[in-house]
């Protein structure tokens, strides 16, 4: 059990790090423009619009932009744009809390096959991933 402890929370690190190397470069909550096919990731920017319109540029940057995703985008957008990575963010804070009661309980109450199955099915989202083992398999 230990060891599927330990390599859970290595995949929970994993999502964190990607989730944040994402904001890095968009807003952390995404959504869809009024056609529902292009996901906007960066907020209007009113300083650089300002810019544009001194220039005499077309001024894009008081809106939000995104990626349109085609084809199938109506139906592909709106997943994209529903597990952004605030959504994923507030999932590994969920999981990291599902995990450490788990731990917690089966440190003060032994270590039972309930808490063996908890383990293995919070893995399960992860079983494409290196180092999962056949074994953790619910």
């Amino acid at each position: 059990m230990d060891d599927l402890v330990q390599w859970l929370r290595s995949q929970l690190d994993e999502d964190e790090r990607t989730a944040r190397t994402a904001c890095e470069y968009a807003e952390a909550e995404w959504r869809l423009d009024e056609d529902g096919e292009t996901v906007l990731w960066w907020p209007p920017e009113p300083h650089i619009a300002e810019k544009e319109r001194e220039k005499g540029l077309p001024v894009v940057s008081d809106h939000w932009r995104g990626q349109t995703i085609s084809p199938g985008g109506t139906r592909i957008a709106p997943h994209i744009a529903e597990h952004d990575p605030a959504r994923v963010l507030r999932e590994i804070d969920a999981k990291r809390q599902m995990l450490a009661r788990v731990v917690n309980h089966a440190n003060l109450m032994g270590r039972d096959e309930i808490h063996g199955d908890l383990l293995r099915l919070l893995a399960l989202p992860y079983a494409d991933r290196p180092g999962y083992r056949k074994e953790w398999r619910p």
